[in-house]
C-alpha cells in the first residue's frame, strides 16, 4: 500500500451502473473536491484525475504514477465554456477543431491562463485541453466543479490501461478510488495537436488523423517520433508529455514493420532464432500473420491476436491489453506485428508499438 502523510491509501472500487450512477459520481466528485485522486474510464483509455487547478492534488497524481513532476498534464473539461478560465488567446482554428471533434479523442494545446499551476503544465506556457466523449468523466468534472488533470492511470512507463483491472494492477493502494466502467471504446490515447504554433503541430497521433484535421483547419505538421516529417525535438517531447518513456512492458519487445506476409515471414525467422537459443517467445499478431505462422508449423510460447491487418480500430482497442497479458507470462521476448493499415488509428497503433519496442526491423 502507498503511504501518504503517514497513512495508507485504501483504494475504493466503484462499479458504475445505470442504477447507481448518481450515487457513485457524487461520491467520486467529493473525493476530487477534497483533493483526492480518482481513476475513471474515458473513450480512449482510463485516466487518473485530480483537481487540475490544485497543485497539491496534482502532486498526488505524480506520486501515484511514480513519476517525477515536470511532465505536462492535460486538463479535461466539461464544456467549451470551461476554457475561458484555463486558456487565453485561443485561435479561431482551435474553435473549428472543437466544433468538429469535441467531445472526442482530441487534445488541443493552447496558451494557458495564470490560474493553471506550473506543476500541471510542466512549467510550460501552454496546456493541453480535451473534452472526453464519455459520460463518466464529463459528469465527474461537472460535479467536482473543476477541470481534471488526467493522465493515463498507469505506473509511469507502463502500457496505458484499457480496463479497471489494468488500473488496479498498477495503482491499487496508490489512488483513492477507481470507477469501473468496463472496457474502453478506442484503447489508445487521444491525438494531441499544438495550436500555439503555425502551422499547427501534431505531437501525438491518435484516433483523429492528420488528414481529418487538415480538412477542418488546413495544413498540419507531424512532430512525433517516427513521423515522416522527421525526428521530433526535445521541446516537442516536453509539450507532448513525452519526457519519460511510455507504453513499455517489462518484457523486451521486438517490432517487425512492413506489409503483408513479408512481416509474417520475418516474424517466423525471428521466432525460430529465439527459440533455438532456448528463449521463451510471445507473439503479438494480426490474424493474417498468425495464420501464416500456423501454416509454416510455427508457434511461440504464448500469443495474443489483435485482429485483422485491415482493422486497426480493433487492433488499437486490444493493443495495451495484449502487451499487458503477454508481459505476465514470464517470457524472454515479445515479437510484435507491425503490418497494420496506416492512417488514423493505424498510424497511432504503429506509433505505440514503436514506443514499446526495444528493437525494430523494417521489411
Amino acid at each position: 500500500m502507498q503511504a501518504e502523510n503517514g497513512k495508507e491509501i485504501k483504494t475504493r472500487v466503484f462499479r458504475v451502473s445505470e442504477e447507481n450512477f448518481d450515487a457513485v459520481l457524487e461520491e467520486a466528485a467529493e473525493i476530487i473536491r477534497r483533493g483526492g485522486t480518482v481513476a475513471f474510464p474515458t473513450e480512449t483509455v482510463y485516466g487518473i484525475g485530480a483537481d487540475g487547478l490544485d497543485p497539491e492534488a496534482v502532486r498526488k497524481i505524480f506520486e501515484a504514477k511514480a513519476r517525477p513532476p515536470g511532465n505536462p498534464l492535460s486538463l479535461l473539461v466539461h464544456s467549451r465554456e470551461d476554457l475561458g478560465k484555463i486558456a487565453r488567446n485561443i485561435p479561431e482554428k482551435a474553435f473549428k477543431l472543437m466544433e468538429a471533434f469535441w467531445p472526442g479523442p482530441l487534445t488541443i494545446v493552447l496558451e494557458k491562463s495564470d490560474v493553471v499551476p506550473a506543476i500541471t503544465s510542466g512549467s510550460l506556457p501552454s496546456i493541453g485541453v480535451r473534452m472526453p466523449d464519455h459520460r463518466v468523466p464529463l459528469e465527474l468534472i461537472r460535479r467536482a466543479g473543476a477541470p481534471l488533470a488526467a493522465p493515463s492511470a498507469n505506473l509511469s512507463g507502463r502500457p496505458s490501461p484499457s480496463s479497471a483491472d489494468h488500473v488496479l494492477a498498477d495503482l491499487e493502494g496508490r489512488v483513492d478510488a477507481v470507477i469501473d466502467g468496463g472496457g474502453v471504446a478506442i484503447g489508445l490515447e487521444s491525438t494531441v495537436v499544438d495550436m500555439t504554433v503555425e502551422p499547427p503541430l501534431v505531437l501525438r497521433p491518435g484516433a483523429i488523423g492528420i488528414e481529418e484535421l487538415e480538412i477542418v483547419i488546413g495544413p498540419v505538421r507531424a512532430g512525433y517520433q517516427g513521423a515522416e516529417a522527421g525526428a521530433r525535438e526535445n521541446t516537442l517531447e516536453k509539450r507532448a508529455g513525452q519526457k519519460y518513456a511510455h507504453y513499455t512492458p517489462c518484457t523486451s519487445v521486438v517490432l517487425v514493420e512492413g506489409e503483408g506476409d513479408s512481416v509474417a515471414e520475418k516474424l517466423g525467422e525471428l521466432l525460430e532464432s529465439y527459440m533455438s537459443d532456448g528463449q521463451k517467445v510471445g507473439l503479438l499478431l494480426s490474424e493474417e500473420s498468425a495464420a501464416f505462422l500456423v501454416s509454416e508449423g510455427l508457434s511461440g510460447e504464448e500469443r495474443f491476436l489483435l485482429g485483422s491487418r485491415e482493422d486497426p480500430i480493433e487492433a488499437a482497442r486490444k493493443l495495451f491489453e495484449g502487451l499487458r497479458a503477454l508481459d505476465l507470462k514470464g517470457l524472454d521476448v515479445i515479437l510484435a506485428d507491425g503490418s497494420f493499415s496506416a492512417g488514423g488509428l493505424g498510424t497511432a497503433l504503429l506509433n505505440r508499438l514503436r514506443e514499446a519496442s526495444s528493437l525494430r526491423f523494417a521489411v
